[in-house]
C-alpha cells in the first residue's frame, strides 16, 4: 500500500510541475482553500497553534489568518514540487531579491565551519537550492514516511553537487563532523526533537521544546550561524531570501541562553510572514511537566 501511495504522492508532484509557475500558485492556493473549508487535521492543528501562539487576536482575525495560513501551505506543496522535479536553476530564478548576502560570505572566509539555519517558514525547498548555490553543504532533514518520496528528495536535493543527511544517528554524526573540519551544513532547527535533545524555551506565547544540536555546535565560537529563510513575494512572483547572522548569545554556552536566543530569532521571522510559517506541524507536541496536551 506505501508503494502505491508512494508513487501515486509522486505522480501528483510531477504533475505540478508541468504548471507555469503562476497556475502553480493559484493551484497551491486553491488545495490550502480546500483545506481550510473541508474537516482535516491539519486544520485543526493550525486552529490549535495559532490559538495558543496568538491569544491576543480576536477570534474572527485569527480564523482569516489560518484560512490565509492554509491557501500558503498549499502553495509551499506545489512550489516545493516544482523546486523537487525542475532542474535546480529555474528554482534559482524565482530568487528575485537577496538580502545579506555578504553576512554568508563572511562566515565562508572565516575558515570555520558555518551552519546554515532555517525553519519551516516561506519555501525551504527553493532556499536549499540557493544555499547549495552558494557553497557545497550537507543539508539536514527528516526523511517522509513515504520510500518513493524519499527517494525523490535524496535525488533532487542534490542536483547542485551538494549532500544530504537523513535524521538517524549516522546523519547527525556526519553533519558534526562536517562543521568540525570546516565545511558547512543546513539544518532547519524548528522541529521538534526528543525530549533528550532540546530543552523548552519561549516560542510565541508558549513554551517550545527546542532542539540544542545547532546551539551545541555554536558554543564558544567552534563554528558560524548564518540564518537564512526564502520568503514568498507578495505579488507571487517568486522569493525573496533573506540572511542574517547568529546573534552573540547563540554563542553563549550556557545551552538555555543560546536555545532561547535561536529561538527567539525564529519567532521574529514567524511573527513578520505568520501566514508563511507551516502550522500544521505538530511544533507544541510534547508540553512540560504537568502541562495537557494540546492535540
Amino acid at each position: 500500500m506505501d508503494k502505491f501511495k508512494g508513487a501515486v504522492m509522486v505522480g501528483a508532484l510531477r504533475l505540478f510541475a508541468l504548471l507555469p509557475w503562476r497556475a502553480v500558485q493559484r493551484v497551491g492556493a486553491g488545495i490550502g482553500w480546500l483545506m481550510w473549508k473541508l474537516p482535516n487535521s491539519s486544520r485543526e492543528v493550525v486552529r490549535i497553534n495559532l490559538a495558543k501562539c496568538f491569544p491576543e487576536m480576536d477570534a474572527a482575525a485569527r480564523e482569516r489568518l489560518v484560512g490565509q495560513t492554509m491557501k500558503d501551505i498549499g502553495k509551499a506543496l506545489t512550489e516545493s514540487a516544482c523546486a523537487w522535479i525542475w532542474p535546480a536553476q529555474r528554482s534559482l530564478d524565482l530568487v528575485r531579491e537577496v538580502e545579506g548576502l555578504e553576512v554568508l560570505q563572511q562566515a565562508l572566509a572565516s575558515g570555520k565551519g558555518v551552519v546554515g539555519i532555517t525553519s519551516h517558514l516561506g519555501n525551504w525547498e527553493v532556499l536549499n537550492h540557493f544555499y547549495c548555490n552558494q557553497c557545497n553543504p550537507i543539508i539536514f532533514y527528516r526523511p517522509p514516511k513515504l520510500k518513493a518520496v524519499d527517494d525523490l528528495l535524496r535525488e533532487q536535493r542534490v542536483q547542485l553537487g551538494n549532500r544530504v543527511a537523513a535524521s538517524t544517528k549516522e546523519g547527525i554524526l556526519s553533519i558534526i563532523k562536517e562543521v568540525r573540519k570546516g565545511g558547512q551544513v543546513g539544518i532547519p532547527a524548528d522541529p521538534e526533537p526528543a525530549e533528550s535533545a532540546g530543552i523548552f524555551v519561549p516560542f510565541f506565547a508558549t513554551q517550545a521544546l527546542t532542539s540544542k544540536f545547532v546551539p551545541n555546535m555554536l558554543a564558544g565560537g567552534k563554528a558560524v550561524g548564518v540564518f537564512l529563510h526564502a520568503l514568498r513575494l507578495p505579488d507571487g512572483s517568486g522569493f525573496k531570501v533573506i540572511l542574517e547572522a547568529a546573534p552573540e548569545a547563540m554563542y553563549s554556552t550556557d545551552t538555555e541562553t543560546a536555545v532561547a536566543a535561536m529561538s527567539q530569532v525564529i519567532e521574529k521571522y514567524v511573527r513578520a510572514y505568520p501566514t508563511q510559517y507551516m502550522w500544521s506541524m505538530k511544533r507544541f507536541k510534547k508540553r512540560p511537566a504537568g502541562e495537557a496536551r494540546w492535540y
